[in-house]
């Protein structure tokens, strides 16, 4: 069903999206629009992708009741255990579909831009599982805080190539990765959010909607009803956002809350909560909201965070922030590191940095007693142990 949270025939989310790319990746990305919806909804496609979803990715992910959780905040809170993952994330959503589209279109070598490193994993891995040669791009800052990270993809075959410019983080990977495409226009982007050019953004959400389709039939057997009340997500691009509230966009009875990394405060210059601090641009081939100065230049964000430093979010998030539809909230450094200690001392589940800030916002919400919140679990701690370390010891 065509919902007004769905793009419009040229890419746009309202007036969010688009694809704003120079002339010699024009080829591309038309091929791309001509296509991935057919790709997607066909028969083929579908047999294949839920079969991998199932055998290799390990899908459907657990959702589970924190009980313990939710006796200290007064509501049913269930988690969704993208963590469980193989890689380790929700990321492998994408990139196995995304790497179906690409083999259909007959390509053969596969470009990614990584932050945190589990995208970049889940490219290297999908790679390897096709046969297919794989470049990944990533701040020269984030390889040395995700080094388990790249070491997973080094040895999965990926070759990773250091962005040195700027931040030296996520934005950086992007530019980085835009600038190779557009020399090397046969290789495929395996973008790895909701952010870029039409019809990434889309096509992204499309294929992480697998997580809120597995959300309603598991809440229906758990509660008696498809519905939650609220659904909390965190938020650099977006991609595990966009899956978690994909099929209740229309919904508008469930409460959907964003969290973006609000890093040393919001307004301390040192933050990466776009939706508080951006205006209206374009970045990376897409019209959203971002970071940027008076004179249009972008402002570096910052987050604890190597996967939510982003200085945009994707163009439907704008459009949600834009119409109300999604509430948008913030955490600090120091809250998302508090959360991730709490998770793990009262459940046993050492989140990723960037799921803690969605974990973070719960101390800021009042619940009703009844209410029942999902949490997009969207990856577990392994890559982020050093910096828990340094915590510890602090």
């Amino acid at each position: 069903m065509k919902s007004k949270f769905h793009p419009d025939k040229n890419g746009y989310f309202g007036q969010f999206g688009g694809a704003f790319i120079p002339e010699l990746l024009h080829p591309n990305v038309k091929e791309l629009a001509d296509n991935y919806v057919q790709i997607i909804e066909s028969e083929e496609f579908q047999t294949e992708y839920k079969s991998l979803l199932k055998e290799y990715v390990g899908r459907p992910t657990p959702l589970y009741l924190a009980q313990r959780l939710s006796d200290k905040h007064g509501a049913h809170i269930y988690l969704k255990r993208e963590d469980l993952c193989h890689t380790g994330a929700h990321k492998i959503n994408n990139t196995v579909g995304q790497i179906l589209i690409a083999k259909k279109l007959g390509k053969t070598k596969i470009i990614a831009e990584t932050g945190a490193g589990q995208h970049g994993v889940a490219t290297a891995t999908v790679c390897a599982l096709m046969g297919l040669e794989c470049t990944v791009f990533m701040g020269e800052k984030d390889i040395v805080r995700q080094a388990p990270n790249v070491t997973r993809m080094k040895m999965l075959g990926a070759k990773v190539i250091p962005a040195t410019s700027g931040s030296k983080t996520l934005k950086d990977a992007t530019n980085e990765a835009i600038r190779y495409w557009i020399q090397h226009p046969e290789t495929f982007y395996l973008i790895g959010s909701v952010v870029g050019p039409a019809p990434h953004p889309d096509m992204v959400a499309r294929l992480q909607a697998i997580i809120s389709e597995e959300m309603k039939w598991q809440l229906k057997e758990k509660t008696g009803k498809e519905n939650p009340d609220t659904i909390i997500a965190c938020v650099g691009g977006g991609s595990n956002a966009a899956g978690a509230f994909y099929h209740y966009l229309d919904d508008e009875d469930v409460e959907l809350i964003a969290v973006e990394a609000a890093g040393l405060g919001v307004h301390s210059g040192e933050s990466a909560a776009t939706s508080q601090l951006g205006q209206v641009g374009i970045i990376h081939g897409s019209k959203t909201i971002l970071m940027q100065d008076k004179y249009g230049q972008i402002v570096e964000p910052y987050s604890i965070s190597a996967g939510l430093d982003y200085p945009g979010v994707g163009p439907l998030h704008a459009f949600l922030y834009e119409t109300g539809r999604a509430k948008f909230m913030s955490a600090t450094d120091q809250e998302a590191l508090d959360a991730a200690f709490e998770l793990t001392k009262i459940e046993g589940i050492i989140p990723a940095l960037e799921t803690a800030h969605a974990l973070a916002v719960l101390d800021k919400i009042t619940f009703r007693k009844d209410q029942v919140v999902v949490i997009n679990l969207s990856g577990r701690g392994d890559k982020d142990l050093e910096i828990y370390t340094k915590y510890l010891e602090a």
